[in-house]
């Protein structure tokens, strides 16, 4: 079961990753401006995150199965719409089907793995979310060949049908029973729960930080890399997948390492580098200097989302982990879900420079953050 749902978290995030080096020729062939982008780009972001928690509470009261099945299909369809989209409307549309589907694969995943993996979550977790990496690396070459050899839409119409053949064998190996009946989903009750203490409370802004950091990096970095330091398309999205590249290795060994260590430590360290890599970022303007402060930012961030849910899970009790990580992931993924858009607006008011600095701000608070509450 951790080899299915990573593959099929790396195959959507395959079609998640290969908009952005695709980007530029998007908005040409839809006649969109870069604050648009960043608005469609925000879509998808923002209604994955308001659909973590109703999935996460709605699989610890029906089952994992209950809500990982459908998910595969609805993300078959976002892709379908995002290929075969003809303007600005029909592609935010597509987006926010895509959304809806990974937010309702996202929580019931990783809470499958939590009840699986007890000892080893950390691990666990880690090789789940190594499958971003895997997708990302392949978006890379994907983007590459529909760039130079087709369009950019021929890159989604493979990767609903292969989301297709990973339900079927989800369906096969799925040992789960398929439960609906009325259930409450305890909104008020869980935010409660989960913005108890100020410890807490301070550990959700540090990651809003750092998510409203990675969604402007992430969406935005191959057009950044084309228009400020003058990179070619291949050049471009062959560097974006160094990024991926390195997460493979990265993400496995954070986790494990926060199953040893505490886990706000491994997490300081981490952002710490990695805003020092976005300035580096900033400052370079030769291809090997850019693609070592990439190196670096990767080996930073991409230690962060195995931390993130094995904090979120260790304060979770255990009847409530699902609900109690979507609640969470919610906040934190729907404000930095506003990072493509700030990014846009920035860039095309001013230049994206301004912008990328000002995510490595953001950066900077998270850590702080984290450093001033500690370890317990």
């Amino acid at each position: 079961m951790l080899a299915v749902l990573a593959l099929a978290w790396a195959t959507l995030q395959l079609a998640r990753f290969a908009v952005p080096p695709l980007l530029p020729e998007v908005r040409a062939d839809l006649s969109m401006s870069l604050t648009e982008a960043g608005i469609a780009l925000t879509v998808l972001q923002g209604v994955y995150a308001v659909f973590q928690y109703p999935s996460g509470r709605l699989s610890d009261s029906w089952s994992r199965a209950t809500l990982l099945a459908p998910s595969f299909l609805v993300l078959a369809v976002g892709c379908v719409l995002m290929g075969g989209a003809r303007g600005f409307l029909f592609f935010v549309g597509g987006t926010a089907v895509f959304g809806l589907g990974k937010g309702l694969y996202a929580i019931p995943s990783r809470a499958l793995l939590s009840d699986l993996f007890v000892e080893r979550r950390g691990r666990a977790l880690g090789v789940f979310s190594a499958g971003t990496d895997l997708g990302g690396v392949l978006a890379s070459v994907a983007a590459v060949g529909a760039i130079a050899y087709a369009t950019w839409r021929v890159v989604f119409l493979p990767v609903a049908a292969l989301l297709v053949a990973l339900l079927v064998l989800f369906v096969v190996w799925n040992r789960e029973s398929y439960v609906v009946h009325d259930a409450d989903l305890e909104v008020l009750s869980t935010a409660r729960r989960l913005l108890a203490t100020p410890r807490q409370r301070w550990t959700i802004v540090a990651f809003v930080c750092f998510y409203f950091m990675v969604n402007g990096v992430l969406n935005f970095l191959p057009e950044y890399l084309r228009e400020t330091k003058s990179f070619s398309p291949e050049l471009a999205s062959a560097t974006y997948a160094l990024l991926f590249a390195f997460g493979l290795i990265v993400k496995p060994v954070s986790g494990t390492l926060s199953d040893r260590f505490p886990r706000h430590t491994v997490a300081v360290v981490g952002m710490v580098l990695a805003a020092a890599a976005l300035a580096l970022l900033v400052a370079v303007g030769s291809v090997v200097g850019v693609a070592a402060a990439i190196i670096l930012f990767a080996f930073g961030y991409k230690a962060q989302f195995p931390v993130i849910d094995a904090i979120l899970l260790d304060a979770a009790p255990d009847e409530k982990t699902g609900a109690d990580l979507g609640a969470a992931r919610t906040l934190f993924l729907g404000i930095g879900s506003l990072g493509p858009t700030f990014v846009g607006v920035v860039a095309e008011a001013l230049n994206f420079t301004v912008a990328f600095a000002g995510l490595a701000g953001t950066l900077v608070v998270a850590a702080g953050i984290l450093l001033w509450i500690g370890d317990e």
